[in-house]
């Protein structure tokens, strides 16, 4: 279940009436929300992708990684491509890639050298239907008619190919010459008239070259990536359906500090991780180091492993505790609780292959690896040093690919996975299951409750919940979540809240505030914000205009006047009125608010309106409530002149 709607048809926060939907403006946004939010089983968790396989570099299209071939069919129907990976695909309506068995047909024979080539070590193709022609991949490709003497440019514009550089491959189709296709470092790009415009072919192409998790989405950021060749890019819900260049130096000044440690420590370092003044740093052989003095000196850790430590992880808290992902075909995880006095094997009966990269969450004892096999999960002692469990996938509806990265975001309740080609794909995290845990409904987070607001249960089905001997109404439950209303007759700074689910009874500690304002966003970042005359969601494709009207969903706001029962939708004419003194910030900068209410028709759900000034900056701006001096989390907006 989400903050608004849940999946299961029943009532969960709002009223029987979808004239108050259309009134509000809220229906398909909070639809929207609470198929994002809904928590599932573990083993097989609900993955969703993040970004796509393409990123925007400013091209004729997007781009992907490197493909190293492409040809047709002798028909021209089908199209194949091979990436850097070796994998083939193939597509038949330019649009949709499927995996392939065929093998490239034998090349042609290399033309004689022409009386003149464009560039230098320039590779020559000839036109199987043009004796004629010949084509040239030299940094563009060219076309010459008349043996060499002269040569057009099909790919520059401003001495720049709009295709990107690195052309590895060039097919003809049999049905007409002057379609054309070519393989290069940045994806798979087609024309069909002979050069005079070009379109990538990379969407649907499971070739993203990610190999790091840089960041999960938070605040006005989203995800962020490292790609192999084309650096960091970011993925901003609302914004495209592309991942985005962008500048980040994480990486680089990684392999700078590496370079340090590893003529310090007289080794090839491949990882290294920190917690305070420990370092764990991993070498290309296996050894694995210890320093205690942030990396001025090292000690040579005993370990099993043999093959190169792909990945480390320490415990922020408790830097005696860490572990370490390894190639190779021995130990591939490792665990060591006493700071590298010695290491734990934890392998198990984890599937042949590398181990890439490994994470833990410390509360519940559960270990995530990614692996060329998928993604397994175990748990085990973090801190006694007992035995693990046995490894479990974590397949799920994911394709069948390596995982090169996992990673879990700073709440620790979604699950961020890399798979070689394919992208991106986050999940509720398993280990939430079983281990109920309140949240803030609508930006995930730990801040205090306040009366009236929404509050997530993770971890099991919520019957019944009581504190201060109130009841805190269960609005809807499902196996894996639920969703409660805090209500407004509650009182600061805390009350003991009392859960009865189907793990028995639980006592949870809920911090509470007059007011805790919290803006809507989902599991990605997108925040919920609406046009205020259409009631349509804005994104970077449906931006705010300037001197328009922008509706706020919200959480948090407190008491309203008149008052309202806990548990019972807001009425649709006339609702009640937020008591809080609300400000809201674009950029920092004071936007008049013009209405703070229930939102129509719905519970635990607050709508705050804000007139945007007659002039603004267009692009992406950072938006924010203000309630009683509580700061609500940022959100980005996209705004037009």
């Amino acid at each position: 279940m989400g903050p608004g709607c849940d999946r299961m048809d029943t009532l969960m926060c709002r009223g029987a009436t979808g004239r108050a939907l259309a009134r509000a403006g809220l229906g398909l946004l909070l639809a929207t929300a609470a198929a994002a939010q809904t928590a599932r089983a573990p083993v097989r968790p609900d993955w969703r992708p993040i970004g796509g396989t393409t990123v925007e570099v400013m091209l004729a299209s997007p781009a992907t990684g490197p493909v190293e071939s492409v040809w047709f069919s002798p028909d021209g129907d089908r199209l194949y491509a091979r990436t850097r990976s070796g994998r083939v695909f193939e597509t038949t309506d330019f649009e949709a890639w499927t995996p392939s068995a065929a093998a490239k047909p034998p090349g042609m024979e290399t033309p004689a050298p022409p009386e003149r080539l464009p560039g230098t070590n320039a590779r020559l193709v000839p036109d199987p239907e043009r004796p004629g022609r010949l084509y040239a991949l030299a940094g563009n490709l060219y076309r010459t008619d008349d043996d060499g003497r002269t040569w057009a440019n099909l790919t520059a514009y401003r001495d720049r190919p709009v295709i990107g550089s690195g052309e590895r491959d060039l097919a003809v189709s049999p049905r007409n010459p002057d379609e054309l296709v070519v393989a290069n470092d940045f994806g798979v790009w087609r024309t069909v008239d002979g050069g005079l415009s070009w379109t990538g072919l990379n969407e649907g192409l499971p070739n993203l070259p990610v190999r790091r998790i840089l960041a999960a989405p938070g605040g006005t950021a989203g995800t962020r990536i490292w790609l192999d060749e084309l650096g960091a890019a970011e993925f901003v819900p609302g914004s495209t359906s592309q991942w985005q260049a962008v500048a980040d130096d994480r990486v680089r000044e990684e392999a700078d500090t590496r370079a340090v440690y590893s003529r310090a420590a007289g080794a090839e370092i491949t990882a290294f991780a920190a917690s305070g003044d420990t370092v764990y740093a991993g070498a290309s052989d296996g050894r694995l180091f210890v320093s205690t003095d942030r990396g001025r000196s090292w000690t040579l850790s005993p370990a099993p492993g043999a093959g190169a430590v792909a990945m480390l992880w320490v415990d922020p808290q408790e830097p005696r505790l860490a572990l370490a992902a390894l190639t190779g075909r021995g130990p591939r995880v490792l665990r060591t609780v006493n700071g590298g006095a010695f290491w734990d094997d934890l392998t198990l009966n984890l599937p042949e292959g590398d181990a890439h990269a490994v994470i833990a969450d410390r509360a519940s004892g559960t270990i995530y690896t990614a692996a060329d096999r998928g993604v397994f999960f175990t748990r085990a002692d973090l801190y006694g040093g007992g035995p693990a469990a046995p490894w479990m996938p974590l397949t799920g509806n994911l394709p069948a690919a390596k995982a090169v990265d996992v990673k879990l975001n700073a709440a620790g309740n979604q699950l961020y996975i890399a798979l070689e080609g394919y992208g991106v794909y986050a999940a509720a995290a398993p280990h939430r299951a079983g281990r109920l845990r309140w949240l803030n409904a609508a930006d995930f987070s730990t801040r205090p409750a306040a009366p009236g607001s929404l509050l997530s249960v993770l971890g099991g089905r919520v019957e019944r919940a009581t504190g201060a001997g109130l009841n805190f109404p269960v609005l809807a439950a499902s196996d894996s979540e639920a969703q409660i209303q805090v209500p407004f007759e509650v009182s600061g700074p805390g009350v003991d809240l009392a859960l009865e689910s189907s793990l028995g009874r639980t006592t949870l500690g809920l911090p509470i505030r007059n007011v805790s304002p919290a803006i809507f966003v989902d599991p990605d970042g997108q925040p919920m914000l609406l046009d205020g005359d259409s009631g349509v969601m804005l994104s970077a494709g449906n931006m705010a205009r300037s001197n328009s009207r922008v509706q706020i969903l919200a959480t948090g706001l407190g008491r309203v006047r008149p008052d309202w029962p806990t548990g019972l939708a807001a009425p649709l004419d006339s609702p009640p009125q937020v008591v809080a003194p609300l400000e809201a910030y674009l950029d920092r900068v004071p936007v008049a608010v013009t209405r703070a209410t229930l939102a129509p028709g719905y519970i635990g759900f607050y709508l705050v309106e804000v007139q945007l000034p007659a002039l603004v900056n267009a692009g992406p701006a950072e938006l924010y409530l203000v309630a009683g001096e509580q700061e609500s989390n940022r959100v980005r907006i996209y705004l037009e002149p």
